[in-house]
């Protein structure tokens, strides 16, 4: 029998650090202290990316680099590149339990090139160590973020075309007239990776362990697409042939048009799914364990005509379990979570069942009523034993405010399979979380808003919208000592207590 275990699900931006947005600072320390006393194994985080429109972390500038925003201003103090008062002054408190992400843009940068430019970072051994060693995907990088600064922010399809499309004498030209854009980006990454290895390690010697989250896509508007067009369904000016997205359902009645570029599978099978193999390669130095976002578009992909809705979509083969032998064939086996959530077809189970990955479970979906095909699936006595289950995820509504959505019908569905009828139904999140810890499931892992019973209004993304998301933070001492001992319990009572 595999070691039960469980942990939660929090996005670094809703910890309760100063200046406007979680990051690597004292708060992120104390929750990891917290998980420990609270008997926890995982923290589950969001995409660590640099957020580009709608600062979703699905959508980032780089697969690779990390966001400048979870660079802790307080560490920066104390290395004497910033002052208290200049931090104070820039980002006073606003809304604590949201985060601005466009004052954070006009106000956290320039603090940010304040402490570069105080450093003297070429001087560094470990900064220069740090250039040789990620050179491969930064130097990119770097110049993509100095040349959107430069194009005020426009996204490279719009640049001109000499650097659009990477002609020799341009990438020369630019990479002298912003050299020290340039070298300010790479010292950004520099001290975000110093921060993030800092807290993975002090997490990982309490006996925490980190789910990291990678999408399956990239971002058209990113260095990966810009850099390498080659991997991606482009045509020779390197515009979109097709895009991702998702046909229409019980869910979205027009579908989701998410805009990504496809992959070339063709190619990536020629070169020997290199790129994924990198890729794959350098998340498992930064997590302990990887969840891969819409699983199933290795199986099958939902490819949409440029230009065209997701009405005009069809399926296409993606590159099924040939993709993760070869992942594991050069780089030996690794913890990894498949999200294989939506639309599953029998293809896609057996895809998940070769790979061997746990995949999801997700107790909201078990009582949907639009979705009677699969629902039962999602009912707790039905969860394999090598699965993942989740109360809900960061895109569903919070157990509670879902409680607050549902029909009559599927509430009574949902007090007939929790035997109760009594309990009142602002107190009925508890139950619905017993219920996902108590399952067959290896592994639990419940979004911190359903322990504390939060309503949709701290929900953190709803997805094909655009302007409220991603913004929900935590109020500071709501991690007290009653709730941790109360998630304890819970914890200790189905047997996923970590014990390290």
């Amino acid at each position: 029998m595999m070691n039960r275990a469980a942990g939660i699900l929090l996005s670094v931006t809703s910890l309760p650090s100063r200046y406007g947005i979680g990051c690597f600072d004292k708060a992120a320390y104390d929750f990891v202290d917290w998980l420990k006393e609270a008997g926890q194994t995982f923290w589950q985080i969001l995409p660590l990316g640099p957020t580009s429109y709608g600062d979703s972390p699905y959508q980032s500038f780089s697969t690779h680099a990390g966001n400048p925003y979870f660079i802790s201003l307080e560490t920066l103090i104390d290395e004497g590149v910033l002052t208290r008062e200049e931090c104070d002054q820039a980002l006073e408190e606003g809304d604590k339990n949201l985060v601005d992400y466009e004052r954070l843009y006009h106000r956290r940068y320039p603090l940010l090139r304040k402490a570069y430019q105080r450093s003297q970072i070429s001087r560094d051994p470990a900064y220069q160590q740090f250039l040789r060693e990620n050179s491969w995907w930064l130097d990119d990088y770097a110049l993509f973020m100095a040349l959107k600064d430069r194009f005020d922010g426009a996204s490279w399809p719009e640049w001109p075309e000499d650097i659009r499309l990477r002609w020799g004498f341009a990438m020369d030209y630019y990479r002298r007239e912003l050299y020290f854009d340039i070298e300010f980006q790479k010292y950004l990454q520099f001290k975000f990776f110093q921060q993030w290895f800092a807290l993975k390690n002090y997490a990982n010697a309490k006996g925490i362990r980190i789910i990291g989250d990678i999408p399956i896509y990239v971002a058209m508007d990113s260095a990966d697409t810009w850099a390498n067009p080659g991997l991606f369904q482009l045509d020779g000016d390197n515009r979109p042939v097709a895009v991702a997205g998702c046909p229409p359902d019980g869910f979205s009645a027009d579908g989701q048009l998410w805009g990504n570029p496809l992959y070339r599978w063709d190619y990536h099978r020629d070169t020997g799914y290199d790129w994924w193999v990198n890729r794959l390669w350098y998340c498992f130095r930064l997590y302990d364990v990887v969840r891969i976002d819409h699983f199933r578009g290795f199986d099958e992909y939902f490819a949409i005509p440029a230009g065209k809705t997701a009405k005009d979509g069809h399926w296409e083969k993606g590159p099924g379990i040939e993709l993760f032998q070869t992942v594991e064939h050069r780089l030996g086996w690794h913890e990894v979570i498949a999200e294989d959530l939506g639309y599953v077809t029998d293809s896609v189970r057996q895809m998940v069942r070769d790979s061997g990955f746990p995949g999801m479970k997700v107790l909201e979906f078990a009582f949907d009523s639009r979705d009677t095909g699969s629902a039962s699936d999602y009912l707790p006595h039905n969860y394999i034993e090598n699965s993942v289950a989740y109360t809900g995820t960061h895109d569903n509504e919070t157990i509670s405010g879902w409680l607050d959505s549902i029909t009559d019908e599927e509430m009574e569905q949902v007090r007939l399979y929790l035997a109760d009828a009594y309990t009142p139904q602002d107190e009925l999140y508890i139950p619905l979380v017993s219920l996902a810890l108590g399952s067959r499931s290896k592994y639990c892992i419940i979004p911190i808003q359903d322990y504390l019973g939060y309503g949709n209004e701290c929900r953190m993304n709803t997805p094909s919208t655009v302007g409220e998301n991603w913004r929900w933070r935590l109020s500071r001492n709501v991690l007290n000592e009653e709730l941790q001992k109360e998630v304890r319990r819970m914890t200790m009572r189905y047997g996923r207590m970590n014990w390290n």
